[in-house]
C-alpha cells in the first residue's frame, strides 16, 4: 500500500495566506489526523470537483480520505480569511462548509475550473487573492502578539478594547474568543518547538504553560492525543 503524499509550497508573501498544499491518495483510504491551529483551509476535492471550507477548529477533527482522492488546498493565516470568504470565521468554526454556500454558483466554477487547470494550485490561489483585500486588518497581528505574553484583560487594555469588544472582534477575526485563541496558538507553538527538538520541559517553559503537566493536559485537550504522539 502506498502512503498518501502531502506536499507543501510557500504561498506569496503578504497576501495573508499561510501555505498552499496538494494531498494524493493512491490506492487506500485512510483518516487524517486534523488538530486545532487557528487557521481556515479552502480545499479543493477530485470527488465531485467541489471546494469546501475548513475550520477553523477547537477539537480534533479526522477526516476520512478515500483512494484516488486529490486535494489541494490554501491556507490562511489566522484571522485572516472572514474578507476572502465573505462571513465572520466564527460562521464556520468546527465545520465543513461548501464554498457554495458562501459563494454561490462561483464556487461552482470555481471547482470546475480547477478541475481542468494544467496547475490546480495556481488558479485556486489566483481566485482567493482576487478576493483578498488590500491592506490587512491590523487588529489580526495585534492581538495575536499580544496574547503571546498578556492575559486576555491586559490584551484588551493593550489594544484600547473592552472585553466585550475584545471578544466580538475576536470571534469574527479568528473564529475564537480570546481565551481559545490564546490556547490554541500555544499549543501550535508548544508544538513547533517539540518537533524542533526542543526537550518537552523546556517547551512548556518556553511557551508559558505552569509545567509540562500543565502543556500535556492542554495538548490532549485540543488534539484528542498526548503530545508524543502528534510528534
Amino acid at each position: 500500500m502506498n502512503a498518501a503524499r502531502y506536499d507543501e509550497f510557500a504561498a506569496p508573501p503578504r497576501t495573508g495566506l499561510a501555505c498552499v498544499w496538494t494531498r494524493a491518495v493512491p490506492d487506500a483510504p485512510y483518516v487524517q489526523p486534523v488538530v486545532p491551529d487557528g487557521c481556515v483551509d479552502l480545499v479543493w476535492w477530485s470527488r465531485g470537483a467541489r471546494i469546501v471550507v475548513a475550520g477553523p477548529d477547537t477539537r480534533p477533527s479526522p477526516t476520512r480520505m478515500e483512494a484516488g482522492d486529490r486535494l489541494v488546498g490554501v491556507r490562511f493565516l489566522p484571522g485572516t480569511a472572514p474578507p476572502v470568504l465573505g462571513v465572520p470565521a466564527d460562521a464556520v468554526r468546527d465545520a465543513r462548509v461548501p464554498l457554495r454556500e458562501l459563494w454561490g454558483a462561483e464556487a461552482d466554477r470555481l471547482g470546475e475550473a480547477v478541475a481542468r487547470a494544467h496547475d490546480p494550485r495556481a488558479v485556486l490561489t489566483e481566485a482567493v487573492l482576487g478576493r483578498a483585500p488590500a491592506a490587512p486588518d491590523p487588529f489580526v497581528p495585534a492581538l495575536s502578539a499580544a496574547l503571546e505574553s498578556l492575559t486576555v484583560a491586559e490584551a484588551a487594555e493593550e489594544l484600547g478594547l473592552s472585553g466585550r469588544q475584545l471578544r466580538r472582534r475576536s470571534l469574527a477575526a479568528f473564529g475564537y474568543g480570546p481565551k481559545t485563541l490564546q490556547r490554541v496558538l500555544r499549543f501550535q507553538r508548544a508544538l513547533g518547538l517539540a518537533r524542533a527538538g526542543r526537550p518537552l520541559a523546556d517547551v512548556a517553559h518556553a511557551t508559558g504553560y505552569s509545567d509540562q503537566a500543565h502543556m500535556a493536559h492542554e495538548v490532549r485537550g485540543l488534539s484528542g492525543v498526548p503530545i508524543r504522539a502528534l510528534l
